[in-house]
């Protein structure tokens, strides 16, 4: 007779894909009863620690890398490109930002450095400390990055989880300071596609996962190119720039190459990539036009209007081509 404690279990178990169930839920239930005196099952429920434990596995089995079902591996190997490119996308923009900024502070005279060092003091200890997290923290997607594709699992997810948490002080600081609120599309946005490349990577690679590996290239010549392109697009075109307009370029370059070249590329995994980048196109595509929403109404260089725009039209079409991509290649594997 089925008691209530093991009825409870199951039905914790329901998180689990069907395919995962068929094979281990008997088992599963066996050995969370073993120790269970039968007199008070009725009397007892699923701890928060095995509810919490089942729902991780719900998870990585549901991204899963080998004897799961087709549909549940391409799904985990979309995921795991997904965040091996949003954090290599991340990683490099962090970069060329800071070293934008402070090669124009130390090369622009004595006024532009104490402009740049006054982002830092003088506005008390608590808000400087802050500045300074936000300006440095960034800088781990770069570590992330370096640590996932050398297979160091643990720093590279502790590293993006660190380097995602700036993106939430614009939205949590007008609550707790004076800082004026931000323009909510833009920040919810920039929040919205740091906090979804560091989950994905926590979540996608983890202990069954295989090792991160990019579709081609080096780590270092990958993330030297994206660093190249990004702060070229800013350098040679100083009127175009704001937050999304270095990687929303690099995205566009990247994903160019990439059609160019898969055609050399004969494994599942090509589909799984053309999936992820779907997928990181629209997020970009989102962070794009959250970036112009707070210039709306306001006069602007024809320049940057025709830049925002070409970009936000480029973005739109290379989804559109990744997703059509991604659907065939699919079918066909």
């Amino acid at each position: 007779m089925t008691t209530l404690l093991e009825a409870r279990y199951r039905t914790v178990l329901r998180l689990l894909p069907a395919y995962y169930r068929r094979e281990r839920e008997d088992e599963m239930v066996e050995t969370y009863l073993w120790d269970v005196d039968r007199e008070t099952q009725d009397q007892s429920r699923p701890t928060a620690g095995e509810v919490a434990s089942v729902a991780a596995l719900a998870l990585r089995s549901r991204l899963a890398a080998t004897g799961a079902p087709r549909r549940y591996d391409l799904l985990g190997s979309a995921a795991r490109h997904f965040a091996l490119f949003a954090v290599l996308l991340q990683a490099a923009a962090a970069v060329v930002d800071r070293v934008l900024a402070l090669t124009w502070a130390t090369t622009h005279g004595p006024r532009e450095w104490d402009l740049f060092l006054s982002g830092f003091t003088g506005r008390g200890v608590p808000t400087g400390v802050v500045e300074v997290a936000q300006w440095t923290l960034p800088l781990l997607w770069t570590v992330g990055f370096f640590a996932l594709v050398h297979d160091r699992r643990r720093l590279a997810r502790t590293a993006v989880l660190l380097a995602a948490l700036p993106t939430l002080w614009p939205l949590v600081g007008p609550l707790v300071t004076e800082l004026l609120p931000p323009d909510p599309w833009s920040a919810t946005a920039t929040a919205l596609f740091a906090w979804l490349s560091a989950l994905a990577l926590c979540a996608a690679y983890h202990r069954d996962a295989p090792p991160a590996s990019l579709p081609v290239g080096t780590p270092g010549i990958v993330f030297t190119a994206c660093c190249v392109v990004m702060g070229g697009s800013v350098v040679l075109l100083p009127a175009m720039p704001d937050t999304a307009w270095a990687p929303a370029t690099c995205f566009v370059v990247g994903a160019l190459g990439w059609l160019l070249l898969r055609g050399r590329r004969k494994d599942q995994s090509v589909a799984c990539a053309a999936v992820a980048l779907a997928a990181l196109g629209l997020l970009l595509l989102a962070v794009r036009v959250a970036a112009l929403h707070p210039w709306l109404g306001l006069p602007l260089p024809a320049a940057f209007v025709a830049g925002a725009v070409g970009q936000v039209a480029a973005l739109t079409l290379l989804t559109a081509t990744l997703a059509v991509v991604a659907r065939r290649d699919l079918v066909t594997r």
